[in-house]
């Protein structure tokens, strides 16, 4: 587990740029938190560190958006409106990993998804802009990577 302070919007992106940067196709990647953590932003620095430069918003109501920077496509989900398991199962996220492809879910932490890195992202009860990010991961595949995603968010780190 990594956990790491935010201190703003822009340290959320730069965190997930850093990440995004050990990111491979075929990699599930769960956000996580309540309204207003940050998923969204997250999702933004993301994208951006791929080279993806278009408007990164939350697919709520289109569900899966897909962005493409030169050979790395990535699938941006969000789960929110979803009321059941089938209509999860309706998305076919597993075929997306399939398609070479990174998987980023907003929401994901709301069913069974299989292996994933997770990023939960909590809000600071005393200051709106910080946040609290845990980074955990079932995803066996990522632990040749882990010391260098330590390395990568390392003057985030909660000592």
């Amino acid at each position: 587990m990594i956990e790491l302070r935010s201190l703003s919007p822009d340290d959320t992106r730069s965190i997930a740029a850093a990440l995004a940067q050990l990111a491979r196709p075929g990699d599930l990647i769960v956000l996580a938190g309540q309204m207003g953590a940050g998923k969204t932003a997250f999702a933004q620095g993301f994208a951006r560190a791929l080279g993806i430069y278009e408007p990164v918003t939350s697919p709520t109501y289109t569900l899966v958006r897909t962005y493409q920077a030169g050979t790395t496509t990535l699938h941006h989900a969000d789960l929110y409106r979803l009321d059941h398991t089938t209509e999860v199962d309706d998305l076919a996220l597993g075929e997306l990993l399939e398609d070479d492809a990174i998987v980023l879910v907003e929401w994901g932490d709301v069913v069974d998804l299989g292996d994933h890195l997770q990023i939960e992202l909590r809000l600071d009860n005393e200051d709106v802009q910080q946040r609290e990010i845990i980074i955990t991961s079932s995803d066996r595949r990522w632990a040749p990577r882990w010391e260098r995603l330590e390395a990568g968010v390392d003057e985030w780190l909660i000592r």
